[in-house]
C-alpha cells in the first residue's frame, strides 16, 4: 500500500466588510494554520492508506470554503428610503438647527456641503435650516404637504427603446392541474413508463369540511399596456432547452444555467454540480457531495454576543464523493437545462452539441436517490475522494443490480443499476478514480449515500429502480377552524412505478407538520442537510402538510396573538398618537416615493399608506388623512402610469415584470431587480399599500386592481400554466419560505436575508386578496404565514432550543443570511449588531406577533439589546433605535409605548421607512399606553 497525505484546499477570499476574518480551520482539520490575511492556503491532514492503482495523485475530500460574501447585485446601503423632512425649513446656510422634533437623512450631495447647521452644540449634516412653530401648534384637524428644499439628483438614463413592443396577452386557457413536473426528453431511454400514482401505503381520510382551493388563478388577463415587452434582457437564457414558457429565475437549480454553469446545485440532501473537466478526477460528468457536520467550518466566535457564537458555519464545494459521467464525455461536452419547473428540472449531459446520445439527470428537491437515465453511452462513474472498495451487492430486485462502493474517506454508498435490457452491466473498477460500465448503456443508474448500515440499505433497496421526475401541488384552507394543509405529489419513473414507492427526504419543517397517513410512511434514515439540519427518509409519493392555527384575523390593525383579535386604542392614546400623526401626514409624499429605486419607493409608499389606515381607521379621523390620503394616490400614480425613474418592463426572455434600470449595463442597480433580485421585497410593499387603499376608497380599485395583480402574478403566481409568468417565482414551497437572490451564480446557492420582509410579502398577499374579494389569494397568503411562522423558527429566528444548526451558532439568534450552502451572521450593508438583527424584523406590521415568537422575541432582546446587553438599544444610533423599541412591542408593549411617547423624542430615531404615529398605534394595539 502506498501511504499518502489527503490534502484539500481551503479559498480565502477578502470581504469587503470590515468586520472579514480569515477563515479558521475546520475542526476536522488538524496541525493547519491560516494567517489572518486572504491568501490560498494548503492544509495538510493525517496520511491515509490509497491503494495501489491510481490516475491522480491525491484523494480530495475537503473541497473549498468559500467565505466571502457574494452580493449578487445588493449593493452596501441601508435599507432605508433616503430622504425624511418633518418640517421644512429655508436653505439658509448658518442658522441654528431647530428645537422641534425633526429628522435630518440627506443625500451625500447635500451632505458634504458647507454648512454650520448645530444640533445639540454639535455639527450635523442636514441642510441648514430655521424653526418654525412646534408639532404642538399645529391644527389636529387639518393637514398639508410642503415641498421639500431642492436638491441636486443622480439622473438614470431612459432605456432604449428600440426593443420595445406591445407586452404579451395573458395565458389563454388554464387547466385545474397545478403539476410542476418536469417530463424527461424523449431522446432519453427510460426502463418503464412514468406514473403519477399516489402512495400505496393506506388511504387517509379526507376532510369534509368546506374547504378554500388556494391555487386558483390571480388572472389571466394581459398586461398593462404601458408596461412595454423587451426581448433583450442583459442575460440570455442560452441554457435551457425545451422550454418554450416563462422560466423559474430564483429557484435551486439556477446555478447549471448561470455563469460556467459548475457551482453546486443543492436538491437537499445532496449537492450536485458539473464537474466540467475542472476536478482532480478530470471528468466531465454530474458530481454528487454530501458533508458531514465535522467537515464545517466554523467562524471566529463573536465576542460582542453571550455565548460567543460562531460568525459563521459554511459547508465545503467541491467534494466530488460520486461522479455519474460516460467515457463519451469530454472538452465538447455541453450541459444544457430543461423544464426548470417549481420544484424540479432535467439537467442533460451530451458528448457534443448534436449528439442524440446523452445523460438527463431529473432533479427533484428531496430527492432520495441521485439518477442518471443514460442514452447510448458506455457509464464512467468517477471520484475524486478514492474508491477504496467495489463490491457487487446482489439485485435487490429483478432487473436491479446493486453495487457497494466505499470511500478512501470511510464512506459507503450504493449504486444501483437498471438497463433497460436486464443484462448484468458488470461494473469494473479500472483504478481508483474510475468504475465503468459497458458501451451503448441505455437505462438508469441510481446513487445514494448510506450512512447507517444494513437497516438503511435495506430502505434505499425498497425504492431502488424509480426516481421522481417533478412534483404538483396542490392546497386548501378550511376557514371554519382556521386550518390549512398542502400537498405534493411526485411524478416518477423507472422500473415497475406501480409497485414501488419513492423515497424521497424531508426536512424538519415538513416532519413536524405531516399529517398522521405521511407519518407512517417515516423511515430509519436521516442525511445532515447543509443549512436545515437533518432530513429525514419518507416512503410515498406525496406528502401531505398540515397548519391548523392560520392568521386568519389578523388585518390591517395590530393583532394580539394571545386573543387572536385586532386592537382599538383607548381615547387617551389617540389623543396622545393624533399630537404626533399631522407632522408625518404633511411629509412630502411625492418626493419620498419619487425615488430611483423600486424598493425604496415602495418602502415609501408602504409607510404612507400605514400612516393614513392608522390615521383613517385607528384614531377614527377620516378628516385629518384625506390630504395626505389624495397625495398617496398621486403618488400611487406614478408607478400604474409607468412614469417612475426606472419603469417597469416585460422581460420576454425569463419572461417578468423587471425594473429597467439595469438596462443600462450595471446589474447591480435597484438590487438587481431587473435581474429578478428581491422582487417579493420590492412589489410586497407596493401590494400592501394598495390592498389598504384599496380598502379605504374602493373605487380607487377599478383603476389599479389589474397592475396590482401583475406584480403579484410576477412574484407569486399561483399556477403553473400562465403564458406570462411562472408559478411561485420567489416563495418556495418545498423549503417554506422566500429565496431572494435571482439570476446571480453562486457558490453557495440562493439566500435570503430579510425575514420580515419576507413575511410582509405573504402579508400583502393576503389583504391584498381580501381588499379584492379574492377568495383563493388570500386563504394563500393566510397558509403562507402559517409556513413562514414554522420554517422562520426552525431555520432563522433562532432560541435557545433550535437543533437545526450547529449549537456554536444559535446564539447568534438569527442565521443573518441563510444561503443554501452556508450561513453567515451578517448584512449586506454592515456589520453592526442591530443591522443584523434588525433586517429580520422591519417593517413591523400585524402579522409580526405572528411570525415572530415572543420566546424567541424575549431571548434575543436579552442577550443583546436589553438595557446592559450587549448592544443596549438606547444606544443605538438612527433609525434602527425605533425599529429595535418597535420590536419590543412584541414582549413588552408598555415600554415601547413609552419609548416613543417620551416628550423629548428625537424623530432621528425613526427610520425613513416608518413612522412614529404607527409605531405608537402599534405598541398602544398590543396593551401599552394609557387605558
Amino acid at each position: 500500500m502506498i501511504r499518502a497525505w489527503l490534502t484539500g484546499t481551503v479559498l480565502m477570499v477578502s470581504q469587503t466588510l470590515h468586520w472579514a476574518q480569515a477563515l479558521p480551520c475546520p475542526p476536522s482539520i488538524h496541525g493547519c494554520s491560516l494567517d489572518q490575511e486572504p491568501v490560498q492556503v494548503l492544509s495538510e491532514l493525517p496520511f491515509i492508506e490509497v491503494a495501489p492503482t491510481t490516475v491522480q495523485p491525491y484523494p480530495v475530500a475537503t473541497g473549498i470554503y468559500h467565505t466571502e460574501l457574494e452580493r449578487g447585485g445588493r449593493p452596501s446601503i441601508q435599507p432605508f428610503p433616503t430622504e425624511i423632512s418633518y418640517i421644512t425649513f429655508p436653505n439658509t446656510p448658518g442658522l441654528l438647527h431647530p428645537s422641534v422634533p425633526h429628522l435630518d437623512v440627506v443625500p451625500l450631495v447635500v451632505s458634504n456641503l458647507s454648512t454650520f447647521c448645530l444640533y445639540k452644540g454639535r455639527p450635523c449634516g442636514g441642510i441648514p435650516h430655521v424653526a418654525e412653530r412646534s408639532i404642538t401648534d399645529w391644527d389636529d384637524t387639518a393637514s398639508s404637504s410642503v415641498p421639500l428644499p431642492s436638491i441636486a439628483t443622480t439622473s438614470v438614463p431612459s432605456p432604449a427603446t428600440s426593443s420595445s413592443t406591445a407586452a404579451p396577452s395573458g395565458s389563454s386557457s388554464f387547466t385545474s392541474s397545478t403539476s410542476t413536473s418536469a417530463s424527461l426528453p424523449t431522446s432519453s431511454s427510460t426502463p418503464s413508463s412514468s406514473s403519477t400514482s399516489a402512495s400505496s401505503s393506506g388511504t387517509c381520510p379526507q376532510p369534509t369540511m368546506a374547504t378554500q382551493d388556494i391555487f386558483k388563478p390571480i388572472a389571466t388577463g394581459a398586461i398593462p399596456s404601458n408596461i412595454r415587452a423587451r426581448d433583450d434582457h442583459p442575460l440570455r437564457n442560452d441554457h435551457v432547452v425545451d422550454t418554450k414558457g416563462p422560466i423559474s429565475t430564483n429557484k435551486f437549480y439556477a446555478n447549471f444555467f448561470l455563469g460556467g454553469q459548475t457551482n453546486f446545485t443543492f436538491t437537499h440532501p445532496y449537492s450536485v454540480a458539473w464537474a466540467r473537466g475542472n476536478t482532480s478526477a478530470k471528468s466531465h460528468g454530474l458530481g454528487i457531495s454530501h458533508v458531514e457536520a465535522d467537515q464545517l467550518a466554523m467562524g471566529e466566535p463573536n465576542s460582542k454576543i453571550p455565548g460567543n457564537p460562531a460568525r459563521f458555519y459554511i459547508n465545503p464545494v467541491g467534494i466530488h464523493s460520486i461522479i455519474l459521467s460516460a467515457v463519451e464525455l469530454g472538452n465538447s461536452s455541453i450541459l444544457s437545462v430543461s423544464k426548470p419547473l417549481a420544484f424540479s428540472t432535467n439537467v442533460i449531459l451530451q458528448p457534443q452539441a448534436d449528439s442524440p446520445s446523452n445523460i438527463t439527470f431529473p432533479l427533484v428537491q428531496g430527492m432520495g436517490l441521485v439518477t442518471g437515465v443514460y442514452n447510448n453511452l458506455q457509464p464512467a462513474i468517477q471520484t475524486t475522494v478514492f474508491f477504496r472498495e467495489l463490491v457487487s451487492a446482489g439485485s435487490p430486485k429483478q432487473g436491479i443490480f446493486k453495487y457497494r462502493v466505499t470511500l478512501e474517506d470511510g464512506k459507503v454508498w450504493l449504486v444501483y443499476v437498471s438497463p433497460s435490457d436486464g443484462a448484468d452491466p458488470k461494473l469494473q473498477r479500472v483504478s481508483n478514480t474510475l468504475i465503468q460500465g459497458p458501451k451503448n448503456f441505455k437505462g438508469t443508474i441510481q446513487v445514494g449515500k448510506n450512512p447507517g448500515g444494513d437497516a438503511s440499505e435495506k430502505v434505499y433497496d425498497a425504492s431502488a429502480g424509480v426516481y421522481a421526475t417533478g412534483a404538483t401541488i396542490s392546497g386548501s384552507v378550511a376557514v371554519i377552524n382556521s386550518s390549512g394543509s398542502y400537498k405534493l405529489a411526485w411524478d416518477k419513473a423507472g422500473r415497475n412505478t406501480d409497485s414501488t414507492q419513492l423515497l424521497m427526504f424531508a426536512l424538519p419543517h415538513h416532519v413536524e407538520s405531516f399529517d398522521e397517513c405521511t407519518q407512517r410512511n417515516k423511515k430509519d434514515l436521516q442525511l445532515r442537510t447543509t443549512t436545515k439540519g437533518n432530513a429525514t427518509a419518507y416512503s410515498g409519493d406525496s406528502w401531505t402538510m398540515v397548519e391548523a392555527d392560520l392568521p386568519m384575523s389578523v388585518g390591517f390593525a395590530p393583532w394580539n396573538p394571545v386573543t387572536s383579535t385586532m386592537a382599538s386604542l383607548s381615547a387617551a392614546a389617540k389623543n396622545m398618537i393624533k399630537g404626533v400623526a399631522p407632522s408625518e401626514l404633511s411629509q412630502d409624499i411625492n418626493s419620498q416615493s419619487d425615488l430611483d429605486s423600486t424598493y425604496f419607493s415602495g418602502k415609501a409608499i408602504g409607510k404612507f399608506a400605514t400612516l393614513i389606515y392608522t390615521v383613517h381607521e385607528l384614531l377614527q379621523d377620516p378628516p385629518l388623512a384625506a390630504t395626505a390620503f389624495e397625495t398617496l394616490k398621486t403618488a400611487f400614480a406614478r408607478f400604474t402610469k409607468n412614469e417612475q425613474r426606472s419603469p417597469l418592463v416585460y422581460d420576454t426572455v425569463w419572461k417578468g415584470v423587471v425594473s429597467s434600470a439595469s438596462y443600462t449595463g450595471d446589474p447591480g442597480l435597484d438590487f438587481g431587480n431587473t435581474y429578478y433580485n428581491d422582487h417579493h421585497f420590492h412589489y410586497g410593499y407596493f401590494i400592501y399599500a394598495a390592498a389598504i387603499m384599496g380598502q379605504l376608497d374602493k373605487s380607487w380599485l377599478d383603476a389599479n386592481k389589474d397592475w396590482v395583480n401583475t406584480l403579484v402574478r410576477d412574484a407569486a403566481n399561483s399556477v403553473p400554466n400562465d403564458e406570462l409568468f411562472p408559478f411561485s417565482r420567489g416563495f418556495d414551497w418545498f423549503h417554506g419560505h422566500s429565496w431572494a437572490k435571482g439570476l446571480f451564480e453562486s457558490f453557495d446557492g440562493k439566500d435570503q436575508e430579510s425575514t420580515s420582509e419576507d413575511t410582509l410579502f405573504a402579508y400583502a398577499i393576503k389583504m391584498w386578496g381580501k381588499t379584492i374579494g379574492d377568495a383563493s389569494m388570500q386563504a394563500r397568503g393566510d397558509l403562507m404565514l402559517a409556513i413562514l411562522a414554522r420554517t422562520l423558527r426552525n431555520y432563522f429566528l433562532m432560541d435557545s432550543k433550535n437543533v437545526n444548526h450547529p449549537k456554536d451558532f444559535i446564539a447568534n439568534k438569527v442565521t443573518g443570511i441563510l444561503f443554501e450552502n452556508k450561513v453567515d451572521h451578517a448584512t449586506y450593508f454592515g456589520a453592526n449588531l442591530e443591522y443584523i438583527q434588525g433586517i429580520h424584523m422591519l417593517p413591523l406590521i400585524p402579522s409580526s406577533s405572528y411570525t415572530r415568537r415572543k420566546e424567541f422575541v424575549k431571548e434575543e432582546w436579552d442577550a443583546m439589546f436589553a438595557s446592559g446587553a450587549s448592544t443596549p438599544a438606547e444606544r443605538v444610533e438612527g433609525g434602527w433605535r425605533g425599529v429595535l423599541f418597535a420590536n419590543l412591542a412584541l414582549i413588552d408593549p408598555s415600554a415601547s409605548w413609552d419609548f416613543f411617547a417620551q416628550e423629548n423624542f428625537d424623530l432621528a430615531w425613526v427610520d425613513g421607512g416608518a413612522t412614529r404615529t404607527w409605531y405608537l398605534a402599534f405598541a398602544a394595539g398590543l396593551g401599552g399606553g394609557p387605558k
